[in-house]
């Protein structure tokens, strides 16, 4: 198979971040091979409205398959041979590790060493994996920067994810397979999930109900808009990284490494909002106030997020460009379009 014939792998191509990706690779004229399988975390009429979408297009191909299923992951890949991939499937969501530990387990551990182990058998030209700010858990130093710890994560969904870094390290180091973590920040727009604060909100308040609002409404997030997301994706995919030759073993970088080509960057909007501010945005562009619960904290929550970008913008030319105001717009837009079939919102 001839290196431009080989298609880029993307999981979780149903998921809301994988579904924009392949959107877009697909209009630059890419050959697309994804993998979902459509599980029930969340409501799987979307994940299905979505893979619709892609599969009017000619060049996309799809996979039901379990990462879990270590036969079925290999033998697509031997067949498939991708050029890259970007491993976007996942366990999502923060409280759901609380209550079903070992799914976390099975899908963000067992399912990426199945991905390991293909990629190693098929040697694309990198691999580019989802992981989260949820991985600088205690660490309150803003702006979060890859280069500081982030060894003390506070759930189990954030300790699958660094241990996802260190894994694909020890891949890279073993057997050459360029490969760059990515650690999104709050990602949030249109044909998004449904556990996210933006879509719970918007359903609550159209219905006239009340919405929970955790930390007393004084959480800051770096809430970043999908389309700036994939903006750093497709950039990274197109860069795989070398061994970085300024890397000091008695001081090592927590970003990078001296002895793979492994590296970590930070995917965020480089700006903290309050939630309040959110919710603010929301009301106007809806028409309507919220009724609002204030609740404390929940386990696993911190107070603020914000990450720094510095590195993303060196590498990869990142610039996140979409305003909090501009991505909640459109993210209504597509709901009440969606799910009412008006065009617009008020």
């Amino acid at each position: 198979m001839s290196k431009s014939s080989r298609p880029i792998l993307v999981t979780g191509s149903a998921g809301f971040i994988g579904f924009h990706l392949t959107e877009r690779l697909l209009d630059r004229g890419e050959t697309v091979l994804g993998l979902d399988n459509l599980n029930t975390y969340y409501d799987p009429q979307l994940k299905a409205a979505r893979l619709a979408r892609l599969e009017t297009r000619p060049n996309y191909r799809h996979a039901r398959i379990d990462l879990q299923d270590r036969s079925a992951v290999a033998a697509l890949c031997d067949e498939s041979r991708p050029r890259q991939v970007a491993h976007l499937a996942a366990q999502a969501g923060v409280r759901y590790s609380l209550e079903q530990p070992h799914t976390y387990v099975d899908s963000n551990l067992v399912g990426f060493v199945n991905i390991l182990e293909a990629c190693r058998a098929a040697k694309p030209e990198h691999l580019v994996y989802a992981s989260t700010s949820s991985v600088y858990g205690a660490n309150s130093k803003l702006p979060f920067s890859p280069h500081d710890s982030a060894h003390h994560p506070i759930t189990l969904y954030a300790a699958t994810k660094l241990a996802n870094e260190a894994m694909a390290h020890a891949y890279a180091h073993l057997f050459a397979i360029p490969a760059t973590a990515l650690r999104f920040f709050t990602v949030y727009g249109p044909w998004g999930r449904p556990d996210m604060a933006l879509f719970k909100f918007t359903a609550a308040i159209l219905a006239g109900e009340p919405i929970d609002v955790y930390g007393q409404g004084k959480m800051q997030r770096d809430f970043t808009y999908v389309g700036d997301i994939v903006d750093g994706v497709l950039a990274a995919l197109d860069r795989p990284p070398q061994p970085d030759s300024n890397w000091n073993s008695a001081q090592p970088d927590p970003a990078t490494s001296g002895v793979a080509p492994w590296r970590v960057l930070n995917l965020g909007a480089n700006r903290r909002v309050e939630l309040m501010r959110y919710i603010e945005i929301l009301e106007a562009k809806l028409g309507r106030k919220a009724q609002i619960n204030f609740m404390p904290m929940q386990p696993g929550d911190v107070a603020s997020t914000e990450a720094d970008v510095t590195d993303a913008r060196e590498v990869l030319g990142y610039a996140p460009k979409t305003s909090v105001e501009a991505g909640i717009s459109a993210f209504v837009d597509w709901y009440l379009e969606y799910y009412t079939g008006r065009p617009t919102a008020a």
